[in-house]
């Protein structure tokens, strides 16, 4: 097994360790850690039991992954946190393990986790998303896929943010953000919807258009919630477009209310 590891480094025997990998200097692993292939720690990594890496990810100095959770309920229930592939987590970021309440943490693929950014304990983070630094992620927060988070960004707990969508630097988020909505300010409000985004993922100007004809109607037309998904229904008998589908499902599935 091909494994690059630096003296000074200190690293369990019962650690899983894929070839390829390489370890920098003054970095600790602890037993029941997996690290895939091709994954290199630069220094200074500390990754505690139930860290489990995927491949090809990049991890800078001082980030610490799968600590026990800032929870005073947590009773060293045997958690994890599950980090997905070609991942980069920058300086002094730090992610928690689960809770019994999940017994996860979980991390998609391709995401850009910058400095000092927290993800606590039973957050759901998706695929190629952008956590600028210093962002704050309270627990069991859900993240989709393609969210851009600006820096200092600080999210509740249990709160939810849609794919697509993007939150500017140093927003307090206590509510939902709904899929493909752009939010900038404090208090937090829906701006508009993420067209520079969208077109740079290729979605078509007709299905951009019609997302922002769907919140036009719902959030901006005196309408509630409710209401406004009914009469945009009524507007459209012959069918929806699979993107504003998935827009319906994520206001009428929220808990703690969606920004509008």
């Amino acid at each position: 097994m091909a494994i690059f590891q630096h003296p000074t480094s200190i690293v369990s025997s019962r650690a899983q360790i894929d070839d390829n990998v390489k370890i920098g200097p003054y970095c600790i692993i602890e037993d029941n850690v997996i690290i895939g292939e091709g994954t290199e720690l630069i220094s200074n990594v500390y990754l505690a039991s139930g860290a489990n890496i995927g491949r090809n990810c990049l991890l800078f100095p001082g980030a610490v992954i799968s600590t026990k959770p800032q929870d005073l309920k947590y009773n060293n229930f045997p958690s994890t946190v599950v980090i997905g592939d070609n991942n980069e987590i920058r300086e002094y970021a730090t992610i928690h393990k689960g809770t019994q309440h999940t017994g996860a943490t979980i991390i998609g693929s391709n995401n850009l986790i910058m400095a000092y950014t927290h993800i606590a304990h039973d957050c759901r983070v998706g695929s190629n998303n952008i956590l600028s630094n210093v962002v704050q992620l309270a627990g069991h927060v859900h993240i989709g896929d393609w969210v851009v988070l600006g820096g200092v960004v600080k999210i509740h707990q249990f709160c939810r943010i849609g794919s697509h969508s993007m939150v500017g630097a140093d927003v307090k988020v206590t509510k939902d953000i709904a899929p493909f909505t752009l939010v900038g300010e404090n208090p937090p409000k829906v701006d508009g919807i993420n067209k520079i985004g969208l077109k740079r993922r290729g979605f078509p100007q007709d299905v951009i258009k019609e997302i922002e004809n769907f919140y036009k109607l719902v959030f901006h037309s005196g309408y509630n919630n409710t209401d406004g998904i009914r009469k945009y229904l009524e507007l459209h008998p012959n069918g929806i477009l699979p993107e504003v589908q998935l827009c319906i499902e994520f206001i009428q599935s929220s808990q703690r209310g969606v920004y509008r």
